[in-house]
């Protein structure tokens, strides 16, 4: 009597674009770790006894693994973060994110991801020496993982708020390496890049150098927004001030020196900060 499809046991196989060993069963795609290691074949062996004593069905969602549900968010991350059809930097913080609680917790039925789980992996994240606020980060990709979960139902509605209990790393209060402030690029580099630009371009660079201002707002300026009613233009310049940068809140203007802006030629710009 031929042997039919139902009655072949699911192969282990490679899945290549991640290098882990997987074996399909009931249709769902269950990653067993490193291929061709000992602990996947381990891993394998278990699962395909469990599918066998229980009549060639999965157990319960209850026993879906936290690797099937890493691998099932890091799929839909891959196809969500994209502009302009190339994936974004954000889905290369969720592949670093996901790869810590792998291994980690990797052996782990989803459900036993809990707060406790998650301060394990934030603390290797630390020992890693990544800074507070890429750690912060990572946390929040973590929790943004298991949010699609439950609105997958791929684990209980209640680990998420679980998840949402453990609170970020504050300043000064955990044993996170802080970032180095972020330096300006030093005057003779800036003068020296100068001449190899567009007018419009050097113009927007000496404005934001003697301004302060963001990028995005030198981009954002227009015309309308500088009072040119008299000798000295005002522009009045919406900023945050940023502790990094050492600037003062007191400090209500800006007085530009002179900069040469398309046909108008030399002009004195005043920046009011409020």
């Amino acid at each position: 009597m031929p042997k039919t499809s139902s009655l072949r046991v699911p192969s282990y196989r490679r899945h290549k674009p991640t290098g882990q060993a997987v074996v399909t069963i009931n249709g769902r795609d269950l990653y067993l770790g490193k291929w061709n290691s000992a602990a996947s074949r381990a891993e394998y062996d278990r699962l395909i006894a469990e599918f066998l004593a229980n009549g060639r069905q999965l157990g319960s969602d209850a026993d879906r693994t936290l690797v099937e549900v890493l691998n099932a968010y890091r799929k839909f991350a891959e196809n969500y973060y994209r502009k302009n059809g190339l994936v974004t930097s954000e889905y290369a913080g969720i592949k670093e994110a996901l790869k810590l609680v792998r291994e980690l917790y990797g052996r782990k039925t989803a459900n036993e991801f809990g707060p406790l789980a998650l301060k394990a992996v934030r603390q290797r994240m630390i020992e890693k020496g990544w800074s507070r606020g890429t750690i912060n980060q990572s946390v929040g990709r973590i929790r943004r993982c298991f949010r699609w979960a439950v609105e997958n139902e791929l684990v209980r509605p209640d680990m998420y708020h679980g998840l949402m209990a453990v609170s970020g790393l504050r300043k000064g209060r955990s044993e996170a390496r802080e970032p180095d402030p972020v330096q300006p690029v030093d005057d003779a580099t800036v003068q020296a890049t100068l001449p190899h630009l567009t007018p419009t371009v050097a113009d927007m660079i000496r404005f934001q150098r003697i301004t302060g201002c963001r990028p995005q707002d030198v981009c954002n300026l227009r015309p309308c927004d500088i009072d040119m009613s008299a000798d000295v233009w005002l522009y009045p310049y919406q900023q945050t001030i940023s502790t990094s940068t050492c600037r003062s809140s007191e400090r209500l203007c800006v007085a530009c020196r002179f900069m040469r802006m398309g046909s108008y030629g030399t002009l004195t710009i005043v920046v009011i900060v409020r």
